[in-house]
């Protein structure tokens, strides 16, 4: 693990962070984006207004909890889907998930397996484009798993405590 930087985060957990961001910027019509351990802990989000609004309300027990459909809502939902498909590819002796998506009259979901039990969810508006959706979670799949190691969990999963 290299030393951390000026925010306090390694360059991995910064490299990730950007991964994150870049995928938000270049895929239109994206609500909210989640990376979720196996545990179902929130490690990445692309909601910075839930983040703040944690923040904020950290010192108030009656501060905002942030909208609903939030990348914390998200995380819970990834997990719940991810843990349902694993169990349906089980029964079905069809190996492991690499990628899930439901459809909804007002959106999207979409998940999609990192490493080692990691999930990236991405919920979006109905009118997206699915397939460049799925190309880029690929992507950033790709790119991020082979460094999304424990200690890297961890920190990430220490740094969004440390916001909420």
């Amino acid at each position: 693990m290299t030393a951390t930087g000026t925010f306090g985060l390694s360059r991995e957990a910064r490299n990730l962070q950007w991964l994150l961001g870049n995928l938000v910027e270049e895929v239109p019509g994206l609500r909210s984006v989640a990376v979720v351990s196996s545990d179902g802990l929130l490690l990445l989000s692309s909601d910075p207004a839930a983040q703040s609004a944690a923040t904020a309300a950290a010192g108030r027990s009656d501060g905002p909890r942030g909208p609903r459909g939030s990348s914390a809502d998200l995380a819970t939902i990834v997990s719940g889907i991810g843990s349902l498909t694993i169990g349906a590819a089980r029964l079905m002796d069809g190996g492991g998930v690499k990628q899930t998506m439901v459809a909804m009259e007002e959106g999207s979901v979409f998940v999609m397996s990192i490493s080692d039990g990691s999930l990236l969810g991405v919920h979006a508006d109905p009118d997206c484009d699915m397939s460049v959706v799925a190309y880029h979670m690929a992507l950033f799949v790709g790119r991020a798993g082979h460094v999304l190691t424990p200690e890297l969990r961890s920190e990430l999963r220490k740094s969004m405590e440390s916001t909420q």
